[in-house]
């Protein structure tokens, strides 16, 4: 993964908390089942308690340097891309997201919510929420290594943006309010497959635009959307899996909704059926 032209974001917003030991005040106790299901949440709004120290030591400050900067990179390339997309293809203007840095927990128009609920996008203020840390558990947690599977990470979440821009997430937020938890589980499932098919449309017109990927790097796209299949993550957390209690997503639907957007770049094969139409 290669930058032809280099063009960082001016909408970051650095809340972290840096160190040489990495303390963070507030600490997290939240069982693993929690932090699985809640991975790439779209409205994270219950608080987990926890308080005290904890020590984080899987990022060292130069370590979280490369990747807020690489962060920095992959955003200024969406806030290009997308435009461009929303021009183009949808005959609208496209208005950038922020993105917050964080560690630990954070504060957001949805609400407190800590690290254990992974990368998130929060529709109220428009802004994507990320503890770079994260990428450590990526990376090693969930066996999806790779600059283009963070960059993955954060075109999900803008995908969650794009969607609150066209009106989907709106009428889907309702429409679960009075659903019931399966259908609402449903409606969340064709909701994060086509923020994956977004994340690949992006990719699909970045490539052409100004980034260099190889067959490596797509696989590492792929690998993460699949390390987090619902499936794969209750499979590992409880030794089975419940269908009905999906939110995400299987392996190889996350898998196939990337392509979907990856392999045409356009975001009317992104269309849902279970999702407000595009127009």
């Amino acid at each position: 993964m290669k930058w032809r032209v280099e063009q960082r974001s001016g909408n970051i917003e650095d809340r972290r908390i840096l160190g040489p030991a990495g303390a963070v005040i507030g600490g997290i106790a939240v069982v693993l089942g929690l932090i699985l299901a809640l991975v790439f949440g779209i409205n994270p709004t219950s608080v987990i308690e926890g308080s005290g120290v904890q020590e984080r030591t899987h990022l060292t400050d130069e370590q979280e340097a490369v990747l807020a900067d690489n962060v920095s990179l992959v955003l200024g390339d969406m806030e290009v891309v997308w435009g461009g997309i929303f021009r183009d293809q949808l005959n609208r203007t496209y208005v950038d997201p922020g993105l917050v840095l964080f560690t630990g927990s954070v504060d957001s128009a949805c609400g407190f919510t800590t690290s254990a609920v992974g990368p998130f996008y929060c529709p109220d203020d428009r802004k994507v929420y990320l503890d770079l840390d994260f990428y450590y558990d990526l990376q090693e947690q969930y066996g999806a290594p790779g600059q283009f599977a963070q960059a993955y990470v954060i075109a999900h979440e803008v995908g969650h943006h794009v969607q609150n821009l066209l009106g989907v997430l709106p009428v889907v937020n309702a429409e679960e309010n009075n659903a019931t938890e399966v259908e609402a589980n449903r409606l969340s499932v064709a909701t994060e497959l086509q923020a994956d098919c977004y994340a690949g449309v992006w990719g699909n017109q970045s490539r052409r635009q100004n980034l260099t990927l190889d067959a490596s790097d797509v696989h590492d796209a792929l690998n993460a959307a699949s390390a987090l299949g619902d499936d794969r993550l209750e499979n590992e957390s409880q030794g089975y899996v419940v269908p009905d209690s999906f939110t995400h997503g299987t392996s190889a639907q996350r898998e196939e909704w990337f392509l979907k957007g990856f392999d045409t770049g356009e975001v009317v094969a992104c269309t849902n059926p279970l999702l407000p139409a595009v127009t």
